[in-house]
């Protein structure tokens, strides 16, 4: 009877043995791109199948912001943090988003300042048309698109004179917006001494300071949004949009026209790009964030609070703090969380600070590179495996601490190498002593849409670990039977978590 009652209570639990295929982002969740997102859907399922109404669910690694949302959006407490200023904008953002008529409003005020001063600097010489796009082979421009308005629908052109002069006006405008210093990683192609003149053309970058200047202008609830959608646009603002120009060459057709690629991951500059219309992209990452808040967000207004206290006091829903996690761990009760669920750094898939040296600088919000929990190719930070794993360890320490007896912990995580497994090796060890953290077992996580990143490569993962762990007392045989419905569902460890010594 007590169980009926909690299900009619918590009815996302009649559900949660159905772990819904991830079917791709849409809405907000669709409106930034972060590394490694994680699909609601996952995150919908472990909220929903290990919580009740008004329990505590923490996330040490937001990320993309998904956790919050789906905890928040299921009557759950949230505290969570990230070291990344980027993604605790983005989880404020998707935790409590703007009203429609804050974005509405404040896109009008910026359009009607700026958008002509923009827009001038893309002017074609005949008809006083606007170029959208310029094809660039290295330092020759090789063609000059208009759009007319309709999706798929283009002119191209053949450069004029005028269009190389108007682009010289700005190739030497200097920036104010503060790059941060980059390290030497070949993983990434980034390079030491990299400045906004390597990523952005000279117009580019005048016309995101035009942007800025606007924003800032704005109240600070229009600030927030529009900036951060500014941060969304960037990627296809720079040189690092490629160029698709082989497409279909796999089946032995040849390409009729050069199509428009995107910013896909760290600094590559490829020889054949787009600039792409810095208003033009702004504009429509503006649209998209409209077009998500259409209709009325169950989370618009949702009081984010400033210190994690007021969460565990119950007089606020949310908080998210941009500091080391171990920082925000140690000042949470003994006992206090019911879920923690997490995405934390793969071991060296995802140098996130240095991949998102682009956006922190457009927010303004300077990186803390030394705490960061990574392992990064950039020699120059000294971010080695057994640092990792230390780091990483000490963080399970202060989980394990903070989480109820009856509690849950998720980390989702996978690896190639067993060595990248070896931080979480001891926490997962079966029939272990420990009386603080119990592994349960594990479930595979999809990822929502295949990349570039996770593409068809022999050898590239195709889907995360959702470990499961307990807190001392071990989990409900409720949960623990919804569990085993789970398809794929293992009381074992993953095959590449097991050390080689143990083969």
């Amino acid at each position: 009877m007590h169980e009926q009652l909690r299900l009619l209570e918590n009815p996302l639990s009649q559900e949660s043995d159905q772990l819904e295929v991830p079917t791709g982002y849409r809405g907000l969740y669709a409106f930034h791109k972060y590394w490694g997102k994680k699909p609601h859907e996952l995150m919908r399922f472990i909220v929903g199948l290990l919580t009740s109404p008004a329990d505590l669910v923490l996330d040490p690694f937001v990320g993309s912001g998904t956790s919050a949302r789906e905890a928040l959006l299921h009557k759950r407490r949230f505290i969570g943090c990230d070291i990344n200023p980027i993604a605790c904008a983005i989880t404020r953002l998707l935790s409590s988003p703007p009203r429609l008529e804050t974005v509405t409003n404040g896109f009008a005020a910026v359009t009607g300042q700026v958008r002509d001063d923009i827009l001038k600097t893309y002017r074609l010489e005949k008809g006083g048309g606007i170029a959208s796009h310029y094809l660039w082979d290295g330092p020759v421009l090789k063609s000059v698109w208009q759009s007319n308005g309709l999706r798929m629908r283009r002119t191209e052109l053949k450069p004029t004179d005028h269009d190389v002069s108007l682009m010289e006006i700005y190739k030497n405008y200097v920036n104010p917006l503060k790059f941060p210093h980059l390290f030497t990683n070949s993983r990434i192609n980034a390079e030491a001494g990299l400045t906004v003149g390597d990523l952005f053309t000279g117009r580019a970058l005048r016309n995101i300071d035009v942007l800025l200047s606007a924003i800032e202008s704005l109240d600070a609830d229009q600030r927030d949004a529009l900036r951060l959608c500014l941060t969304a646009a960037s990627g296809q603002m720079t040189n690092m949009v490629f160029a698709i120009t082989n497409r279909g060459k796999t089946r032995g057709e040849r390409a009729l026209k050069v199509e428009v690629g995107s910013w896909v991951i760290g600094y590559w500059r490829p020889t054949v790009h787009f600039e792409i219309n810095v208003w033009n992209c702004f504009a429509r990452r503006v649209e998209k964030l409209i077009d998500a808040l259409s209709t009325t967000d169950p989370l618009c207004g949702t009081k984010i609070a400033h210190f994690s206290n007021e969460v565990l006091s119950k007089k606020r829903e949310a908080y998210v703090g941009c500091l080391d996690c171990r920082s925000l761990l140690a000042s949470l009760p003994d006992q206090s969380v019911n879920l923690v669920v997490t995405d934390p750094p793969h071991s060296n898939r995802i140098p996130y600070l240095e991949l998102s040296a682009m956006w922190n600088s457009l927010l303004g919000c300077p990186a803390d590179f030394d705490h960061e929990i990574v392992v990064s190719e950039a020699r120059a930070r000294s971010k080695s495996v057994d640092a990792y794993t230390a780091d990483i360890q000490g963080t399970l320490l202060q989980l394990s601490r903070v989480l109820k007896p009856h509690g849950a912990m998720v980390f989702l995580f996978n690896a190639r190498n067993s060595s990248d497994w070896a931080a979480l090796r001891p926490a997962m060890a079966i029939n272990s002593s420990s009386a603080q953290l119990r592994y349960i077992g594990c479930f595979p996580a999809q990822y929502s849409t295949g990349s570039v990143v996770q593409d068809n490569r022999a050898g590239s993962l195709r889907h995360d670990y959702a470990l499961v762990f307990s807190g001392s007392a071990g989990l409900s045989e409720a949960r623990l039977t919804m569990l085993n419905k789970v398809q794929g569902w293992s009381y074992d460890l993953p095959p590449n978590s097991i050390a080689k010594t143990d083969t």
